[in-house]
C-alpha cells in the first residue's frame, strides 16, 4: 500500500498546503494529495478561492527535487489540463493522478492523455467512465460502506485504488482501517490510502 498525506503532511491547521507541509511529507518519503486551482494565470495550490499569494504548481513539483513520489491532484476547476501536462512534463513527474474534476474536464482530461482517476463513493455509486480511468478514488462521506471485496474487485479490474481515509470526514479510522487489511492487495502498490496521519498509517499497515 502507498500512502499519501492530505494537502501536505501538516502538524497544525495553518500548514496544509504549505511548503512546510510537503517538504515534510515529501523528506519522509511520503507523496500526497492537494488542490490545483487558477490565479493570475498560473496554477495555484488552493483548497479554496485564490486570493493571492499562493504556492504554485510548478513550486510544489520544483520541492519534490525530482524524487517522483505519488502526487493525487484534485481539479477544484475546468480548463487546466494542458498547463498541469505541461509542467508534469517539464519536471519529468510521472508518478501522478488527476481526480475530482467535473464531467467534461474528465473528458477533456482523457482526451489529452492525463492519468485519471473517476469517483465511487456512498454518494456517487457508479463511477464515472471507469473503463477509460486509471483509477477509481474511493471515498466515505457519510460511513464506512464498502469493504475488501469492493477493493479487490476494482483492483482485479485492473484499476488502481485510492482509499479516503475515515479521519479526512472526521470519523474514527479503526473499522475502515481493519477492513482493508483484509485486501489481497494490501501490499500492492495499485493500493493506495490519502490521510492526515500518514506516521500512523504507515505503522498501522507495516505491523497488520
Amino acid at each position: 500500500m502507498i500512502i499519501l498525506s492530505h494537502r501536505g503532511y501538516w502538524k497544525k491547521v495553518e500548514e496544509k498546503n504549505t511548503k512546510i507541509a510537503f517538504e515534510r511529507s515529501f523528506d519522509l518519503g511520503f507523496g500526497t494529495e492537494t488542490d490545483l486551482r487558477d490565479h493570475n494565470g498560473h496554477i495555484v495550490i488552493s483548497h479554496d478561492m485564490p486570493t493571492g499569494g499562493k504556492m504554485t504548481l510548478e513550486q510544489l513539483l520544483m520541492i519534490m527535487d525530482g524524487r517522483n513520489l505519488p502526487l493525487a491532484l484534485n481539479i477544484k476547476a475546468d480548463g487546466l489540463c494542458l498547463e498541469i501536462k505541461k509542467l508534469l512534463e517539464k519536471y519529468n513527474h510521472t508518478n501522478y493522478f488527476c481526480f475530482d474534476m467535473s464531467i467534461p474536464d474528465l473528458v477533456c482530461q482523457i482526451k489529452n492523455n492525463l492519468k485519471v482517476f473517476t469517483g465511487l463513493s456512498d454518494i456517487l455509486q457508479k463511477p464515472v467512465m471507469l473503463n477509460e480511468c486509471e483509477g477509481v478514488w474511493l471515498d466515505c462521506f457519510n460511513s464506512d460502506w464498502y469493504d475488501h471485496k469492493e477493493i479487490d474487485n476494482l483492483i482485479s479490474q485492473g484499476k488502481k485504488v485510492c482509499i479516503v481515509s475515515a479521519d479526512l470526514h472526521k470519523r474514527d479510522v479503526t473499522n475502515q482501517w481493519a477492513a482493508i487489511c483484509k485486501s489481497q492487495y494490501i501490499k500492492s502498490s495499485n493500493l493506495m490510502i490519502c490521510t492526515d496521519y500518514p506516521e500512523r498509517a504507515k505503522e498501522y499497515f507495516n505491523e497488520n
